[in-house]
């Protein structure tokens, strides 16, 4: 393995395709990284982390344009009947409730459901029970008989009940804007990301363009040297100076709906506590003034770059919609929650799928950054395809897979068997968080390593 100076990390990047407005950030070169690397028999002590960091970090942190609210139902790209049925499905379901609150349930604007609420009145499905003086969104609605007919239609269409689904040419803008590529990296960054591993040195060089450059990464090494804990530093740098990005809680295409947002996967750095202000816009816990910014879309939520993993449970049908047939919608796949995030596949060529049924899967993904997903109607559509995906192996690469998708990995990674050198003890009263890359306990001593 040849190491490059951090220097060269730019020049290793391909060069970007010319794009409109923000979507394309151009890498950014990476300074020298001023903590060198403890040699063997060197004592290692953990870098004190200083004071002020949070705040420091929170600065870098560039910011991802979040999605703005629509103003108009054309805005929303949904139609008066499809709000119309969500807000029957609300009301069939949880009964009695306020205009706000249906807003709050649906994500989307008051002055927009207004309109809804007022068909559906006409159409006497919907009735006002009370309400205060304040306006509409002070009203008590609930469903009438005619209303609760026209729910159960509507539940046998779509059992999916909750914030109205976003258009998928939105989704896609968005990844595009908060796309892994260009995200600016140095090597002190890096450093700080992997402040708690000790790894040989230049190994940061040859992560840093991988970084930069947003393609596939594939580490390779025997089993027990921090393959794993590699894949993990990279979605910590990510978290720490990627900033946040933004999920849908549902996608519309082609007639249905996907929902993305998982809490399982996705942390959350938003609140989910809304209010409606003097205009009708729902606003997260803050009312709206005069000159304020362009309000975000509440159907979206805001969180940390994803990092998702998985292992030798992975199949070919995981990464395909999830289909279920009796509410009639579709769960998003693993590597698409993880858009905007890390994608780790560890210990590949474990898994039941041979890996080569798994990497023709995702030869037109890794090239062209798009993934296309099938509905149980037949019905294809294309998906962004925008994480940092690593394969992580303790197998021979030359077994698993042929040169020529070798070659379509741009990055590639041998993470070698670790030497050892004992005696280090830590200071009294010292506390290691967890066995690091590169330091091994046993016993009452500490082994280090480097490579």
């Amino acid at each position: 393995m040849i190491d490059r100076s951090p220097s060269e990390w730019q020049a290793e990047t391909p060069p970007a395709e010319e794009t409109s407005g923000e979507s394309q950030r151009e890498p950014q070169t990476v300074a020298a990284d001023p903590s060198p690397i403890p040699a063997v028999g060197e004592a290692v002590t953990r870098r004190p982390a200083a004071p002020a960091a949070s705040h420091a970090r929170a600065s870098r942190l560039p910011s991802v344009t979040a999605p703005e609210s629509p103003a108009t139902l054309e805005a929303t790209g949904l139609t008066l009947l499809y709000i119309a049925d969500l807000v029957l499905k609300h009301l069939y379901v949880q009964g009695n409730l306020l205009g706000v609150e249906i807003a709050r349930n649906v994500r989307l604007p008051f002055q927009i459901v207004q309109e809804s609420l007022r068909w559906l009145k006409d159409e006497k499905c919907v009735e006002v029970s009370s309400g205060d003086v304040i306006g509409p969104a002070s009203y008590h609605f609930h469903l009438s008989e005619m209303g609760r007919r026209r729910a159960r239609e509507a539940f046998e269409q779509c059992r999916y009940v909750g914030p109205a689904p976003i258009q998928l040419e939105d989704y896609i803008a968005q990844c595009s804007r908060q796309a892994v590529a260009g995200i600016t990296c140095s090597a002190e960054a890096l450093q700080e990301a992997f402040g708690d591993l000790i790894i040989r040195d230049g190994l940061l060089n040859e992560l840093g363009p991988a970084i930069c450059s947003g393609k596939s990464i594939f580490i390779y090494g025997p089993p027990g040297n921090g393959k794993t804990m590699i894949a993990k530093g990279l979605g910590n740098f990510l978290n720490i100076y990627g900033g946040d990005v933004y999920v849908p809680y549902a996608i519309a295409a082609e007639g249905a709906v996907i929902t993305v947002y998982d809490p399982t996967v996705h942390q959350t750095t938003d609140s989910d506590d809304l209010i409606i202000d003097a205009e009708g816009f729902l606003v997260p816990g803050l009312n709206r003034r005069a000159g304020d910014p362009p309000l975000p879309d509440s159907r979206w939520r805001r969180i940390r770059r994803p990092v998702v993993m998985t292992g030798g449970e992975l199949t070919l049908e995981m990464l395909d919609l999830r289909y279920n047939q009796s509410s009639n919608f579709y769960t998003a796949p693993l590597h698409i929650k993880a858009n905007g995030g890390v994608f780790l596949i560890d210990d590949f060529g474990r898994q039941i799928v041979s890996p080569r049924d798994l990497l023709n899967r995702w030869i037109l993904p890794l090239e062209e950054h798009v993934d296309f997903l099938s509905l149980a109607t037949g019905k294809k559509f294309s998906v962004p395809f925008e994480q940092l995906i690593i394969f992580s192996t303790n197998l021979d690469p030359r077994e698993l897979v042929d040169e020529a998708f070798l070659r379509r990995i741009r990055h590639k990674i041998e993470v070698g068997s670790p030497s050892s050198v004992s005696g280090y003890r830590p200071e009294p009263g010292y506390h290691w968080r967890s066995v690091v890359f590169g330091v091994w306990l046993t016993g009452h001593s500490f082994l280090v390593t480097t490579q």
